[in-house]
């Protein structure tokens, strides 16, 4: 929605598809989606990017200039109970976008990856150049093979490609199944919130519109083929055929329990922890190193996590304590 916003506000002509599924609350889902709808340019096809026919349709008709694919089965716990969801919407859906771009020549595919794909890495901050190859979930290892998949269109079709790790985003009309919402439910509502790793989390938080800024930004250019890349020692963030990926975080790791303290003073009100151990599944610290995002687009995302936090809590309850809420 907020990549979305950014572009129509320039003028840009969108389509935007969804299949609107339950995974969370639909109805948050249509909210944004009457946002958009309510901007001249947008229109909206439901439709499920997993599904071959619709989605070949969609390219042979529409003839996109450029595509941003941010959609997924997203969430790191979810994929130890249906790991299925992750290989229809993840490989399957990514490969027809990758089909549709291909086919319809389209100038640059941008695509959501994860810093998830760091996996078991210990050396911090997480690097382009680092070797991906030990994820610790199914999801993370969706979304290295999307990278791998853009990898090769890339390099057969010199489709232009980027692919975005994105460090913990949050921020307004977030995803409910994400720590910051269910600990502001939480705290509201008087019960207690779960604290993993018995507290001792580290998240690189990144802020949304400092996501969508940087998204677009990065759509603006299309990835070149690096022509200095050595094939005899390659390196993981460059490539012969016109590919990149990039960090896109805050590149300021905040403990967990600093995050929650800007919870606690935007609500005005405390939690209760539970500590508990990790779960699977999760790793316990992320930092983004964004110097090539910066080199490449002269950008990088700066929100504090106080202030981000904060914008959060306002819409949280200006958006559930609303009268269609009550």
């Amino acid at each position: 929605m907020h990549v979305s916003q950014l572009l129509l506000a320039r003028g840009d002509l969108v389509v935007g598809i969804d299949n609107l599924n339950d995974y969370y609350d639909p109805q948050l889902k249509r909210d944004r989606l009457a946002r958009l709808r309510s901007c001249p340019g947008f229109r909206f096809t439901e439709m499920d990017v997993a599904d071959r026919g619709q989605m070949s349709e969609l390219f042979s008709t529409e003839r996109f200039d450029k595509v941003v694919h941010l959609a997924a089965q997203a969430g790191v716990r979810y994929s130890l109970v249906n790991p299925h969801a992750y290989i229809e919407s993840n490989v399957v859906g990514f490969t027809n976008v990758l089909e549709g771009s291909r086919h319809a020549e389209v100038e640059h595919l941008v695509y959501a990856s994860s810093s998830s794909v760091y996996g078991g890495n210990a050396a911090m901050p997480f690097s382009e150049h680092h070797s991906v190859d030990h994820p610790v979930s199914l999801y993370a290892a969706t979304k290295k093979a999307n990278e791998l998949m853009a990898h090769t269109y890339s390099h057969l079709f010199r489709l232009p490609t980027t692919g975005l790790r994105f460090f913990t985003v949050y921020g307004p009309w977030g995803r409910p199944d994400m720590a910051l919402f269910m600990f502001t439910k939480a705290i509201l509502e008087g019960r207690s919130i779960d604290v993993f790793n018995h507290g001792q989390m580290v998240r690189d938080f990144t802020y949304i519109d400092d996501i969508a800024q940087g998204v677009v930004r990065v759509l603006d250019r299309p990835a070149e083929a690096d022509l200095t890349f050595d094939a005899s020692a390659p390196d993981p963030a460059r490539s012969s055929a016109p590919y990149r990926v990039f960090n896109i975080g805050n590149s300021d790791p905040v403990p967990l329990l600093v995050f929650i303290d800007a919870i606690e003073k935007a609500l005005g009100k405390p939690a209760q922890k539970n500590f508990l151990p990790i779960q699977p599944g999760d790793v316990p610290h992320t930092y983004a190193d964004v110097s090539e995002l910066s080199a490449w687009v002269d950008f990088r995302p700066a929100t504090p996590v106080a202030e981000g936090v904060k914008r959060f809590v306002d819409w949280y309850l200006g958006y559930f304590m609303s009268s269609k809420h009550a």
